[in-house]
């Protein structure tokens, strides 16, 4: 863990540059940008973030005690927006400048939290916390553990074993909840002891056609694959009206779009037989964006 204490007295200058750069902080936020096309807002808050936690260690490093900034926070945006992500970047962060023992990101679902039956729900809800101690839990739809509308839920008894680890264990820690925003807002309005927890809200805008076509570029290129000129057409256009139809999630069907490509690329070829390059053997084509069932007027995505 990188030490940022420069143990100077309060009436000496501290060096802003130095601290940041023996922190570490900046090749995690540079990861991230290099990680993500696109998403600015989101990327300027995780720097707001990451400078206040480390103006705080320098204030605690000259005397300047204080309360620690609220670390627990929201998620909320549409699937594939790049929140899992951004969760395992901030969670190294928090590592880097010592608000978190370990760093681990621990990802988490109502079926991990909540029991089927009484007596259930504390031992899983106390298990996945065990595991994420030390770093930051994830939960995802985290709106799923709520549901008034029945009585012998359990879901409320893991919300209240989570309220008050984030409360009296906020300092081993951090704690992210994640979901669409609407039902995000929902979920935080009915439960005020969990609003208030809760001050790091960030909300993960869809990307446009133009980042999702680089998102794909990006994603082509670690599998060693490119486009031909003609598939490039034709993938612009699969982007848009994929875009359109339903259970649509950003660059989670794009890398779903490129596997179906791979897919129908490596048929093609078997189905040519003969010899090939490795050009051949790199390059999908027109035909292997175009059999997409998303071509077809009103088809379901595939």
């Amino acid at each position: 863990m990188a030490d940022v204490s420069t143990n100077a007295p309060a009436t000496d200058p501290l060096d802003l540059d130095a601290a940041y750069k023996n922190s570490q902080v900046g090749d995690v936020l540079e990861k991230l940008s290099r990680e993500l096309i696109g998403l600015s807002p989101v990327k300027t808050r995780i720097r707001e973030i990451a400078h206040l936690l480390l103006i705080d260690k320098l204030r605690k490093s000259v005397g300047l005690a204080a309360e620690p900034p609220p670390l627990h926070m929201s998620f909320t945006g549409r699937p594939g927006t790049g929140k899992t992500t951004v969760a395992v970047r901030m969670a190294e962060i928090l590592h880097r400048l010592g608000y978190v023992r370990k760093g681990q990101l621990v990802v988490a679902t109502r079926d991990d939290l909540v029991g089927q039956y009484i007596g259930h729900t504390a031992p899983k809800t106390k298990e996945v916390l065990k595991r994420a101690m030390g770093g930051v839990l994830f939960i995802d739809e985290a709106y799923y553990l709520y549901k008034p509308e029945n009585e012998r839920d359990y879901g409320a008894e893991a919300i209240e074993i989570l309220l008050q680890v984030m409360e009296n264990q906020r300092d081993d820690l951090v704690v992210i909840f994640a979901g669409y925003k609407d039902r995000m807002d929902t979920f935080f309005n009915s439960n005020p002891g969990l609003s208030s927890r809760v001050a790091n809200h960030i909300d993960f805008p869809d990307y446009d056609a133009e980042e999702l076509r680089a998102i794909a570029h990006l994603m082509l290129e670690k599998l060693n694959y490119e486009l031909t000129p003609s598939a490039e057409v034709a993938f612009v256009e699969y982007v848009k009206l994929r875009m359109t139809q339903p259970q649509f999630a950003n660059a989670r069907s794009i890398r779903n779009a490129i596997d179906r490509a791979r897919l129908r690329q490596a048929t093609r070829l078997f189905e040519t037989g003969g010899t090939v390059t490795a050009s051949d053997l790199k390059s999908i084509d027109e035909n292997d964006i175009r059999k997409s069932r998303v071509f077809e007027n009103g088809a379901q995505a595939n």
